[in-house]
């Protein structure tokens, strides 16, 4: 290699490290060159949205020899830094894709040198203007920041950007009006401007923009009317405008629009008649002209074979309902609630698929429509109180009815008596499933009466609770919320806003409601009141999203109303009371009997539950910084625990991979309700790993606590363990070369540096071993198995406990006298960095007269002064021998029997990386002796630990694929 092109590469990883150092990223190995495997730059499928990326791109083929860093995606890091000045060290960086992070500050001036065709900073947390040398990166393609803090004006700068075929600021703090400048962006294929603040009407610059393909303008601020010009557009396959103010308009004419797929025009105060060349639209799937004016029939439109959805929510529609809807099946999803037809449709009273709420004319249905009619009120109420999304449940003396139907697109329910909800939309962008109308919390709550809120009823778009048969008079609403979705961590589960109108009666009482800022935070309950005169038994509480806050954070999908419980009680004195006051004193007299009942049965359920129960209440008292997640989405995502998603077996029960609805896979470990030590190890791994996060541990997120069942959900790791693919079956094993290995090894040190010296909580893991590594897509390594770890108060020297662990990795100290500390964790340590030089199993591999394990052959292998010896043949001669003898010396040093000489953790990093000299003369030879001490330690742990775990007493190549299990033993 010549001097200049080490020179160079010195250059492009200096400037990564100060890249890395800016954004808050930790992970990074800077031992190796980058681009080192990178032949050529892979374009990424940028329309694939993915939640989480973790990537670095090269380009090897420029004139110079040289290869350069050209794309840099880190999606889903939640990186807390701020956006990196050092980029332009990096002169050939054509894409920077930052989605999905904490990142804070503004964009540095320095990027308006750049050469970048591809820049998405969407969803973060970056906020002041938009600056106007943003207009000097002229390379442009691709702009994104949605989902930002951005205010002020959009820079008349942008109008350089003559080669933006997408441009995407929506859900931010833009004010003012929209620059004419942007017309000179005539390549413009896709721009998206919703929930800002502009001023003004809708700019009429479509003549500009004739390659535009998808153009969205939700709750933009912006008046009406759509500008004729629109007609123009005639490629566009996605329109959506919607909550248009001031004045409306005639159906804009979209006649040439044949390609459209997904075409939106709601709320925009529009007027006249359906037109029949919607006909025409042959690709249309999503159709949505809610919220207007419109007049006349319905349109035949059974021609289009490709239509899912249509909305037509609250119009003016007249005439009949046509025999196209009426044989439509369950092809299409239709709302037609909020209408005037001159007929109702009684299917359509049961029918899944679509919602005729309020959608006739006749003097009958002005009320609630035709499914009612024939329902009549056995006698007055005078209260309701609904548990929306959930169960029944009881607080205090009142009963909250249970509100768990699925809901729906186009939902009319009305199974109960007295009361019943009218929902419509779906959640574009995503896969809509059948699940995604309830909302279930995902976290711990500890708020008084946090029953009514462990689940939510949600709605994309607008949704109606309706209480009938309620005598004339005033009523105390109660609206229960609290925001169970958004997070309030630094990452970018909290970068969500939650926006919408609630109206009581059809009047507006609350508009741009928050739940997060009105609680004070997620997870937080608030209980909003108002009066609300019945005059004519019926009462309506409606939920309404104007197309304001965000849509994306923390996915894509998430936004609309959302409401946890409603409470209905009169403001005036009734002669329901009386009857009241004798439900009260029976009451009493059932609460006496029970109370009995009680005190016989508390003996019985000591002696036999009581274990159980203690089990499950120390669970839900653990400060958990993680998800809760209930049995029926776990059963869900495992596909009901399926044979085929069983991926391993081991000392807590099973384990399963799943995908959750939101397309996150994940890993379910299971304990079996017959094992009591995996009762106490399941306790401590959630308390531990909830409050633990970095890049090398295994992320946890969330567990189930119903009944009997104990669920542990974590991230999925695709390459498996350490063990399964060092020594696992040869046919079924990746084959890691020596850069892997060593980014791997480096990785569990820092993983290990971090629970020792770094973290809130120091904690001693106790069970490091190749089982308990865990493998990414990237090979990035991941500690798990958090079951056996003792937290190390910082003025303790040491933890005398019993001993637990695994046999061939226990420190001699802890495995004879149980003296503990994180130096334990040290020679574990010691002995994984063996097995990754050597591809072999301390306890497996073959003993002969001079060693009975790997650590001894290493030894003897040093006093020969032949380590290369110790190398897995399988990486040939691909590697670098100075790191290799690094990386042995610094495992015997870890491997010392006496703990004080062990070096820390920080200290392993430091010397791995070549940060500091490996200090030989602290491997000093004669400790070891002969092999006596080795013996003495073996036979010791074999003679004080039980029998192995089910897992450590199946083959290698059953117990490896147990990634996620316990395999440990403990006395």
């Amino acid at each position: 290699m010549s001097i200049i092109l080490h020179y160079l590469i010195l250059l492009r990883v200096k400037a990564l490290r100060e890249i890395g150092v800016q954004l808050g990223k930790k992970d990074w190995n800077f031992n190796v060159d980058p681009c080192i495997n990178e032949s050529s730059w892979l374009t990424p499928k940028l329309n694939s949205r993915p939640l989480y990326n973790n990537s670095l791109f090269c380009n090897c083929a420029y004139p110079d020899s040289v290869c350069h860093v050209v794309g840099l995606f880190l999606l889903g890091q939640d990186l807390d830094g701020v956006l990196p000045r050092a980029l332009v060290k990096l002169p050939y960086l054509k894409s920077l894709h930052l989605t999905r992070n904490y990142l804070s500050g503004n964009i540095p001036h320095e990027w308006a040198s750049t050469r970048l065709e591809f820049l998405s900073i969407s969803m973060n947390n970056l906020s002041g203007p938009l600056p106007s040398f943003l207009g000097n990166i002229t390379t442009l393609t691709f702009l994104g920041i949605e989902n930002n803090l951005f205010s002020g004006m959009v820079p008349l700068d942008l109008g350089k950007l003559v080669n933006l075929k997408n441009l995407i600021l929506s859900a931010n703090n833009f004010s003012g009006e929209f620059p004419v400048t942007l017309t000179n962006l005539t390549k413009l294929m896709e721009l998206r401007i919703s929930s800002n603040n502009f001023t003004g009407r809708m700019p009429d610059f479509f003549r500009s923009w004739k390659q535009l393909q998808k153009l969205e303008i939700q709750a933009s601020g912006f008046e009406g009317p759509i500008p004729p010009s629109i007609s123009i557009l005639s490629n566009l396959t996605e329109l959506r405008i919607s909550d248009l103010v001031g004045e409306g308009s005639k159906f804009p004419n979209l006649s040439s629009m044949t390609l459209m797929n997904r075409l939106m025009l709601r709320s925009c105060n529009i007027t006249g008649s359906i037109p029949s060349y919607i006909s025409d639209m042959k690709r249309i799937q999503i159709l949505d002209l809610s919220f207007n004016r419109l007049e006349g029939s319905v349109p035949d439109l059974s021609g289009l074979e490709m239509l899912q959805f249509m909305y037509l929510t609250r119009n003016l529609l007249n005439g009949p309902i046509p025999d196209w809807i009426k044989d439509s099946g369950n092809r299409l999803q239709l709302d037609l609630s909020y209408n005037s037809f001159s007929e109702s449709y009684d299917p359509a009273c049961r029918d899944a698929f679509k919602n005729l709420f309020k959608s006739s004319s006749g003097r009958d249905n002005l009320i609630l429509g035709e499914c009612l009619k024939n329902v009549p009120c056995s006698e007055d109420q005078y209260s309701m109180y609904i548990n929306c999304g959930g169960s029944a449940t009881t607080i205090g003396n009142i009963t909250y009815e249970a509100d768990n139907d699925v809901g729906g697109s186009a939902k009319f329910f009305h199974e109960n008596e007295n009361w019943g909800f009218s929902s419509t939309g779906h959640f574009w962008d995503v896969d809509t499933s059948r699940y995604d109308y309830i909302a279930d919390n995902v976290s711990i709550l500890t708020m008084n009466e946090s029953e009514l809120y462990t689940r939510a009823r949600l709605s994309p778009l607008s949704f109606t609770y309706y209480a009938r048969c309620l005598a004339k008079g005033t009523y105390k609403v109660k609206l229960h919320f609290a925001e169970i979705v958004i997070r309030d961590n630094r990452s970018f589960y909290s970068l969500g806003r939650r926006i919408f109108d609630i109206y009581v009666q059809e009047k507006l009482v609350w508009k741009d409601f928050d739940i997060e800022s009105s609680a004070r935070g997620v997870d937080k309950a608030v209980v909003k009141e108002h009066k609300a005169n019945v005059i004519d038994n019926v009462l309506m509480i409606r939920f309404y999203w104007a197309g304001k806050g965000t849509t994306a954070a923390p996915k894509r999908g998430t936004y609309g109303p959302l409401i946890s419980a409603i409470s209905v009680e009169p403001d005036f004195s009734h002669d329901g009371k009386k009857k009241i006051s004798i439900m009260v004193l029976v009451g009493a007299v059932v609460m006496v009997l029970l109370l009995i009942f009680m005190i016989l049965g508390i003996v019985w359920w000591k002696g036999c539950l009581g274990g159980r129960s203690s089990r499950e209440n120390e669970l839900r008292g653990l400060d958990l910084q993680t998800g809760f997640f209930t049995y029926r989405q776990i059963k869900v995502a495992t596909n009901n625990f399926s044979a085929a998603n069983k991926i391993g077996e081991g000392g807590f029960g099973s384990v399963y991979k799943g995908i959750l609805l939101d397309g996150t896979v994940i890993a379910v470990k299971q304990l079996s309700p017959k094992s009591k030590q995996g009762s106490r190890e399941f306790v401590n791994e959630i308390g531990m790993v909830s409050g633990l996060q970095h890049p090398n541990l295994v992320r946890l997120y969330g567990c189930c606590i119903e009944g009997k069942t104990l669920l542990l959900i974590y991230e999925y790791m695709e390459n498996n363990s350490l063990a399964h693919t060092l020594f696992g079956p040869a046919d079924g094993r990746l084959k890691l070369d020596w850069s892997a290995r060593q980014k791997i090894c480096v990785g569990i040190a820092r993983g290990l540096t971090f629970l020792h010296e770094e973290s809130t909580l120091k904690v001693v893991h106790r069970d490091i071993k190749a089982t308990n590594v865990l493998l990414d897509r990237d090979l990035n390594p991941k500690i798990s198995d958090f079951g056996l770890a003792k937290l190390n108060e910082e003025e303790n020297t040491h933890i005398s406990t019993k001993i637990a662990g695994t046999i061939g990795y226990m420190a001699p100290e802890y495995a004879l006298r149980g003296y503990l500390t994180d130096k334990a964790d040290v020679f574990s340590f010691g002995i994984v960095a063996l097995e990754i030089v050597a591809g072999k199993n301390n306890m497996k591999y073959q003993p002969n007269e001079n060693f009975v394990c790997l650590l001894d052959k290493a030894i003897v292998l040093q006093q020969k002064g032949n380590l290369m010896e110790l190398v897995d043949p399988e990486l040939g001669s691909k590697f670098s021998k100075e790191e290799v003898l690094r990386m042995i010396k610094v495992a015997l040093l870890c491997t010392n029997p006496s703990p004080a000489p062990r070096p820390t953790m920080t200290a392993v990093v430091s010397m791995l990386e070549g940060g500091t000299v490996v200090d030989e003369l602290n491997i000093d030879l004669s400790i070891y002796g002969n092999n006596g001490w080795r013996f003495e330690v073996l036979r010791n742990q074999l003679v004080q630990s039980p029998q192995p775990s089910s897992m450590e007493s199946q083959s290698l190549a059953q117990s490896s694929n147990a990634t996620w299990m316990g395999s440990s033993t403990s006395a």
